[in-house]
């Protein structure tokens, strides 16, 4: 099936996440987990006074996923969000209509108004953000990453700004929802997301402790097309799929997102290609004509198969989509070919 063409999410968001210094503010080098950047913490006196919670409310959490000292609102009627990924989670916690604004790649998703503002994630509008003034903004490690303190005037202006920088791992995905859920008073809802995900990977790892060792297959998979491929090795939750389903990465030994040399993929000949790529009119038949690439088990095979890409870019509870679709790709005599159906 030809993939639906939308903004690429993958490779410009990653590309940019690479570069990114850390969307909170301060700096780190760029091969540094935005998780463990430093951050910038939140004045007290520049965010607004919490009411006391109620005797049997959870507590609202003290910082945010980046470490920065936060004080959120107990009551929270408007967000903005600068992430897609960011986007589906508030959307899935059942807090869509609570959505004033949002970024240029979270337009067209589900459950997101239209005819709100829009903002760019890597430079968005400050003025046009205060002039908002939503109850909290969220914003990852791409936004504004080339500033020190960029959000500064939103927290003079009085504005919630919760930093979840962008996850590598399952785990990071994991207690970002349970993050979100508890900033934004869905614990409940966070708990159920949290649960069916768990229980849909595990069902996955179930199933791949099933497969035989001989049977084990290699896989490729790609993010950008050539001439500058890119793709994924250890230490992300994409490799952290592929191993889930029972199959080796060619790139396990290269770390985080990566550039790829043709010559390495063709050395490594892969049973299995996977692409993501959208921004093309048809990225399974580029890999299958791409020159050099005839001689590959995967292309004489015709294993190369489109993964969707918005399941696969977006580090949410969305993930299990892409690893079905993976799992079944891959793996279709074990986990089904209508598996993410």
């Amino acid at each position: 099936m030809r993939p639906i063409a939308r903004k690429p999410i993958l490779p410009a968001l990653l590309l940019a996440g690479a570069l990114a210094l850390t969307a909170c503010g301060g700096t780190a080098p760029a091969s540094q987990p935005a998780a463990s950047q430093p951050a910038v913490s939140q004045p007290a006196a520049s965010q607004p006074a919490a009411s006391q919670p109620a005797d049997d409310a959870p507590a609202k959490p003290t910082t945010d996923r980046s470490g920065a000292a936060v004080t959120i609102p107990e009551d929270i009627q408007s967000i903005v969000t600068l992430a897609p990924s960011l986007s589906q989670t508030v959307v899935d916690l059942g807090l869509g209509d609570r959505i004033v604004g949002y970024d240029l790649n979270s337009v067209g998703l589900d459950g997101l108004a239209g005819g709100v503002p829009t903002f760019d994630t890597v430079n968005p509008d400050i003025e046009a953000l205060i002039a908002l003034d939503p109850d909290v903004l969220l914003v990852t490690s791409l936004s504004l990453y080339d500033q020190e303190a960029p959000y500064q005037p939103l927290l003079d202006a009085g504005v919630c700004v919760l930093c979840v920088p962008t996850a590598e791992s399952i785990a990071d995905v994991e207690e970002d929802i349970a993050f979100l859920a508890a900033a934004l008073g869905e614990e409940e809802r966070g708990e159920e997301i949290l649960a069916d995900l768990s229980a849909a990977l595990d069902d996955l790892a179930a199933t791949a402790a099933t497969i035989p060792e001989e049977e084990r297959r290699s896989v490729y998979f790609e993010i950008s097309a050539a001439p500058y491929l890119y793709s994924t090795g250890s230490g992300t939750y994409l490799h952290e799929l592929i191993e889930l389903i029972g199959a080796e990465n060619i790139l396990a030994d290269t770390e985080g997102w990566c550039s790829v040399e043709a010559e390495s993929v063709v050395a490594a000949d892969p049973d299995v290609i996977l692409t993501n790529v959208n921004y093309i009119d048809d990225p399974v038949a580029e890999i299958l004509s791409r020159d050099g690439w005839a001689g590959l088990a995967a292309v004489q095979n015709g294993e190369v198969l489109y993964i969707d890409n918005m399941a696969s870019s977006l580090p949410n509870e969305n993930i299990v989509t892409a690893a079905k679709q993976m799992a079944a790709a891959v793996y279709p005599a074990y986990y089904g070919q209508d598996l993410a159906a």
